[in-house]
């Protein structure tokens, strides 16, 4: 019989550039994630979750550290995290954690991933950018000792193999287990998307996201692998979920299910994500074992940032003062709490850009003379963005500028700043875009007739 810790173990579950309305809990019709929706319905669903940085290294720094892009220095891809930095790894090795990290890394500036560079993880199979050690079916990954393991089967069932042995090993004492897929990104050296054989075919010609539907990019081609992948990934939690059933574990087990952040297949820029639209910044999100069973779901606006917190919180670990997210265990558990009414983003490469999501509300500005790859930051931005989410939910028309929302994005502006300043940023000046008419145009005959 294996021997119950009191300490609940601890596994993320972390996809990389999954949409949210990939998932049946939010709406999609093509059954691709009975099991995900199986922990929002029994646990709990934090339904509005966001990334704070649409791209994959800052995400994840983000995610290790529970610290912004701009704090730990990692605003862009390719700049290593902080040897110095506390990961989540140290924060539950404190505590009596074996910890463990299987697939993709993204904090380093070596393959393989030097001791010192992986995040204080004690167990380690895994490359630094995955995309490039292996492919759908050759998946190479590095151990603790930088050498080279080829794992067999597709990509996703590799490392779910690897998890699987990880968690028979460390039945007897708690553990924390941060697991990193590559899919459903899209393959660097291809440009595509490859599902394991005979899942893309399931989805050609399937449902099309609305925002998708209306501005195209390469969703036409690309919509099937991606969707494959998403539904193997969705096999996986199962496979996962029922070896911890097996090893009476389960119950002992707290799941979180996350991404780092979206895709809006070159609809809004020249690739997949770096925007502040909900295809590049929403993220489905769902945690499950004990201190989230029966939930429900959570409506409050949450961000990547808030969940290192709410993992150190539920498995009794006090949450470092230096964190700046903050756990949505009161939400979770129903509690009265002044919890922020917008999510903040940073964003980078694409831009220097910074914004915040609120209920109704997208607000988002740019330094149009800084560089997103070398710049953090700017001292100045201007106005690029305003979408009312209540009548324009997948984002189609920007309202800046126009002048009867001139009072609304002035306190938003407002707000961001808030949000700017809380996290350690200097204040910038903010213009306004610039103004044009509301209202509806008169449409000529002529251009009648052109339509």
């Amino acid at each position: 019989m294996t021997v119950q810790n009191k300490q609940p173990n601890v596994i993320v579950f972390f996809t990389d550039q999954q949409r949210w309305d990939t998932t049946g809990a939010h709406g999609n019709p093509l059954g691709l994630t009975p099991n995900f929706d199986r922990m929002a319905r029994e646990g709990t669903h934090l339904y509005h979750t966001f990334t704070c940085q649409p791209v994959c290294g800052p995400a994840r720094s983000c995610l290790q550290t529970g610290q912004y892009a701009t704090t730990t220095g990692c605003y862009r891809n390719g700049i290593p995290l902080p040897q110095d930095a506390k990961t989540l790894a140290h924060h539950f090795k404190d505590h009596g954690y074996h910890t463990g990290y299987i697939g993709k890394w993204h904090l380093s500036g070596h393959e393989p991933v030097p001791a010192a560079e992986r995040g204080g993880y004690d167990y380690w199979l895994a490359s630094n950018v995955l995309e490039f050690s292996s492919d759908a079916y050759d998946t190479v990954l590095y151990d603790e000792g930088g050498m080279p393991v080829k794992l067999p089967g597709y990509r996703v069932d590799a490392q779910t193999d690897a998890a699987i042995r990880y968690i028979a090993g460390h039945q007897a004492n708690p553990f924390f287990l941060f697991l990193s897929y590559l899919e459903p990104h899209h393959q660097n050296h291809t440009d595509n998307y490859p599902a394991p054989d005979g899942y893309e075919s399931r989805y050609i010609d399937g449902w099309t996201p609305p925002d998708l539907k209306k501005l195209g990019g390469t969703s036409p081609q690309h919509l099937p692998g991606y969707y494959g992948m998403v539904r193997r990934l969705d096999e996986a939690l199962g496979r996962l979920m029922d070896a911890l059933k097996s090893l009476n574990m389960l119950e002992n087990t707290i799941i979180l299910f996350t991404s780092d952040h979206g895709n809006h297949f070159k609809t809004r820029n020249g690739e997949y994500k770096r925007s502040a639209h909900d295809g590049s910044i929403r993220i489905p999100t769902a945690a499950y074992g004990p201190g989230f069973m029966q939930g429900g779901q959570v409506s409050q606006l949450v961000s990547l940032l808030d969940l290192p917190p709410t993992l150190l919180d539920a498995a009794g670990i006090p949450v470092p003062t230096d964190m700046q997210g903050r756990s949505v265990m009161p939400l979770v558990n129903r509690e009265e709490t002044d919890w922020p009414s917008e999510v903040f983003l940073q964003i980078s490469e694409s831009q220097v850009g910074r914004a915040i999501r609120t209920e109704r509300w997208k607000y988002s500005v740019s330094a149009a003379d800084k560089d997103g790859w070398r710049d953090s930051g700017s001292e100045r931005y201007r106005e690029e963005l305003l979408y009312d989410l209540h009548a324009d939910p997948y984002e189609l028309t920007n309202l800046a500028g126009m002048e009867a929302y001139r009072s609304i994005a002035d306190e938003l502006k407002e707000r961001l700043l808030v949000r700017m300043a809380a996290a350690g940023e200097p204040l910038p000046d903010i213009e306004a875009a610039d103004p044009k008419p509301s209202g509806q145009r008169r449409v000529s005959v002529e251009e009648l007739r052109v339509k």
